[in-house]
């Protein structure tokens, strides 16, 4: 390889590991505890998706679920190859148990987000506004909410950080980075040229994050500013599609073209990924290698973004 190749190949960190989504094919890499790397792939789920869910705007939604749900799926099967889980296929009642109690972990992180990031900001400003008249507006309200949840995220992904294996995490994502940018670049996949490259990608997970934040702002200086918190959340859920979507959007153009507006939309996520990636270690490389060997079609036409 020797040309520069934007390319639509993303990935995951896993549990000692990193998972590749290309176009056709999806393979993971994690190290087993006796330093063994395993890798597993599966085809590319979505590819024959209905036309129109790959419609702007209409795709991001669509292609969140997607990901978050496969990638819960690797995030989970690496676990079990890293040897953090005991797998306890003989036990029918004990995999019930576990599967009914991982269900009522879903809900109840599903009603902690919500509550944390859209009712409690909302409540806040309810608190505060009163003493406050310049915050007594749309655009007022929009900005306190929208600023303080940023902050909570913020607060949130540094509090990760006090976790050894989150740690570790991000060390693998700063790999996954450093993977895709190596092969954008047209180098060989070798742990030298891996390790030179930048860990701070535009088309992160954790740029989309924030992106969302910022568009969730904008879009929230629509609804009156003098509805109750409770009322306010129940809208601004009906809301995450278009928020969703929009901000999908802006981060495929962010890794599509290189000018100021770009630039200045991909600056909060690459400041972000300060805090969530690392820079990795050769094991580490060496995953993210073998992953994205196993995804890269033999038509570059394939995967260009």
């Amino acid at each position: 390889m020797n040309a520069e190749h934007k390319t639509s190949i993303g990935g995951q960190a896993l549990i000692e590991g990193v998972m590749m989504r290309g176009p056709r094919t999806t393979a993971m890499a994690v190290w087993n505890p006796e330093d063994e790397l395993v890798i597993e792939k599966w085809p590319t789920p979505g590819q024959n998706k209905n036309s129109i869910l790959k419609l702007p705007f209409v795709r991001g939604i669509f292609n969140m679920i997607d990901s978050l749900r496969f990638g819960y799926k690797c995030l989970m099967r690496s676990a079990e190859i890293a040897g953090l889980e005991e797998e306890e296929k003989n036990d029918k009642k004990t995999g019930v148990i576990m599967g009914f109690l991982m269900t009522i972990s879903t809900v109840l992180a599903i009603i902690l987000s919500i509550g944390l990031f859209i009712y409690l900001p909302a409540k806040l400003y309810e608190w505060v506004s009163s003493g406050a008249p310049f915050l007594q507006s749309n655009l007022g309200r929009s900005a306190f909410e929208g600023v303080l949840r940023i902050i909570i995220f913020v607060c949130y992904m540094l509090l990760m950080l006090l976790m050894k294996d989150i740690r570790r995490t991000f060390m693998y994502h700063g790999a996954e980075h450093k993977t895709i940018f190596c092969y954008e670049a047209g180098l060989e996949l070798t742990v030298e040229n891996v390790r030179k490259q930048r860990r701070f990608h535009p088309r992160c997970g954790t740029s989309f994050m924030i992106l969302v934040l910022l568009v969730g702002i904008i879009v929230s200086m629509f609804i009156p500013s003098t509805l109750p918190a409770l009322y306010r959340t129940f809208i601004k859920l009906l809301t995450i599609p278009v928020i969703v979507g929009i901000g999908y959007e802006l981060i495929k153009l962010a890794g599509r073209a290189d000018n100021i507006f770009t630039r200045i939309i991909s600056a909060p996520g690459l400041w972000l990924q300060r805090i969530t990636t690392r820079e990795p270690d050769d094991k580490m490389i060496q995953a993210a290698i073998a992953a994205m060997t196993e995804v890269i079609p033999e038509n570059k036409e394939e995967d260009k973004w």
